[in-house]
């Protein structure tokens, strides 16, 4: 399995680095452009060619068309690609990009059973839809019981479908595909950290995004939430490049609007961003009189952007209709929950700022007699649900202080896009949710709100004062300790078993909260392997090249040098 987790990492990013070669280079943008916006591209040309096999009926063989063409695409332009690597700012980014993919295949390899606060049901959907797209499931049967077709875009899922077609159409491969596609949403980050504070701050963005519980823990669920991050951040940094009103504007605005598609094909919870990106798109054009061809810029962009959605959505209207299509998601769905919607949302909203231990809130989810599941609970819950704590026990103090601070010496038409950016995307993603939940719900729309965070923290680290680095590294210490650790050390009943030697999977399982227990009967009821289980290798030896990637990205890091805090 060794082989072939390198084959399959080998297969995902050959793909995502190398299928868009010939045309991103038309973009002319600067080499660590050139590697995120061909992602971008890649993972969307991948998609509609995949797409096409499936709707033409085609055999399923033909998925190999992907890596065939990506494999073409690199063999053609390898003098591109050697430029990339030869650019030291698209270095830091591939380097970056490995280093965080390897840390989190090394901790999928602890997952011996999904579980944390309320998680059930997800991961066995994407799978189910992953199937249908390899032709293996009913086309009018309900995913997961609850769920049509229509109600999730299918971006990543068919992506999934495909990869999992070559490499091993199993859950174990599925898991590792998954992850590996999730991990990309560092490259934005990384992208976005460089912008606000230069090179060196890529390297601090790795360390940061691996020390990240909301991340890793995303990373290595088999869901769609951290792909959708990848195509909303790196939207959001090519249309920071359009309001630069440099060179390459009109060029970013097609990327923009492109990778807002992949975005909106991929998960509907990127409706608040291409709204709030909409909105600043037409106050930019009023500001500008429409001059210097901006009308015509944004109607190309439009087109574009339309260009990736019309194939799901034609479709889609074709096969099941218009109620189905726009109708049967959650948002839609859950807007028909009886209640204030108005008074739903704002609580929500206090819920997924204050924690419910602040709040004295005990629901059924902390209720288990093992006390690391517990702990594991009260931990996963605020860093997956809280706004704030998301961004890290101390990281998101550091990120407001910097944020004050930043926005105090910025100009003040930065000030003008950035506040009232923020707060509607805020806003919106909380709209979006139609009912009351009372632990929060920052991990359905905000994720992406979150990891800017962290990439403008990752850029401030060169400015902070000893004193604040210190707290900073005291807090991720922590979130490593109780939010990474304890997570995956639970997912793979570690400390029980070691505690209780003579206890099965399944005594252990049922001392943790009942979802928990559900998720592993469901592996079991499915007879799923999962990574972890077919992994031949011992979890010493994970650990050890765990730590030497962990090392290796502080040493970059550390490599960082300090500039003079800002007053």
């Amino acid at each position: 399995m060794i082989v072939d987790t390198l084959a399959c990492i080998a297969l995902v990013l050959g793909v995502a680095f190398g299928l868009s070669l010939p045309l991103v280079g038309r973009f002319r943008f600067s080499p660590a452009e050139t590697v995120v916006a061909g992602v971008g591209l890649s993972l969307i040309i991948a998609w509609g060619l995949a797409w096409a096999v499936f709707v033409s009926g085609c055999p399923l063989w033909a998925y190999g068309v992907v890596p065939l063409l990506a494999a073409v695409s690199l063999a053609v332009r390898w003098r591109a690609a050697a430029g990339l690597l030869a650019d030291p700012a698209a270095r830091e980014l591939i380097a970056g990009q490995l280093l965080v993919t390897g840390w989190c295949v090394g901790l999928l390899s602890f997952v011996k059973s999904h579980s944390g606060g309320a998680w059930t049901g997800d991961a066995f959907e994407h799978w189910e839809r992953a199937l249908y797209f390899l032709r293996g499931w009913p086309h009018d049967r309900l995913f997961i019981d609850l769920f049509e077709l229509p109600a999730r875009p299918p971006l990543a899922n068919v992506l999934a479908a495909a990869f999992i077609r070559l490499s091993g159409a199993d859950y174990a491969h599925f898991q590792l595909v998954t992850t590996i596609l999730c991990c990309l949403a560092f490259l934005p980050v990384g992208l976005l950290a460089g912008r606000f504070g230069g090179r060196p701050a890529v390297r601090v963005a790795a360390v940061v995004v691996m020390v990240n519980p909301l991340f890793v823990q995303n990373a290595t669920y088999p869901w769609t939430k951290l792909q959708t991050v990848f195509f909303i951040l790196a939207a959001l940094y090519f249309f920071l490049r359009v309001r630069d009103r440099g060179e390459a504007s009109g060029r970013a605005a097609i990327a923009c609007a492109l990778l807002l598609g992949g975005a909106v094909v991929t998960h509907y919870s990127a409706g608040p961003y291409v709204v709030a990106i909409g909105i600043a798109w037409l106050a930019m054009g009023i500001a500008r009189r429409w001059d210097g061809g901006f009308a015509r810029t944004t109607v190309l962009a439009a087109a574009a952007g339309a260009c990736v959605l019309a194939p799901w959505f034609a479709w889609s209207v074709s096969e099941y209709g218009w109620h189905e299509t726009f109708l049967s998601n959650s948002t839609v769905t859950m807007s028909k929950v009886p209640g204030n919607h108005l008074l739903k949302m704002a609580l929500t909203l206090r819920d997924s700022v204050l924690p419910p231990q602040v709040r004295g809130f005990s629901g059924t989810l902390f209720r288990q007699s093992s006390p690391w599941g517990a702990l594991r609970d009260q931990f996963f819950i605020i860093y997956q649900l809280n706004l704030l704590l998301a961004m890290g026990l101390v990281g998101w103090a550091v990120t407001l202080r910097e944020a004050v601070r930043a926005a105090r010496a910025a100009p003040s038409g930065e000030r003008r896009f950035w506040i009232p950016w923020v707060a509607a995307v805020i806003v919106l993603s909380f709209a979006a949710y139609a009912d009351h939940d009372h632990y929060g719900n920052a991990h359905i729309c905000l994720q992406s709100l979150v990891l800017l965070g962290l990439a403008f923290l990752s850029s401030r680290w060169g400015s902070l004062g000893r004193g604040w680095r210190a707290a900073l590294a005291i807090g991720w210490a922590v979130d490593l300790a109780f939010g990474i650790a304890l997570q995956f050390a639970v997912e793979d009943f570690a400390l029980d078993r070691w505690l209780n030697p003579g206890m099965t999977l399944g005594q252990v399982s049922q001392t943790y909260n009942v979802v928990a227990q559900e998720n592993l009967s469901e592996k079991i009821i499915a007879h799923q392997a999962y990574f972890s289980d077919i992994l031949a290798v011992r979890p010493e030896l994970v650990l050890a090249l765990m730590g030497a990637l962990l090392c290796m990205a502080l040493l970059r890091a550390s490599r960082t040098a300090a500039t003079p805090a800002p007053p």
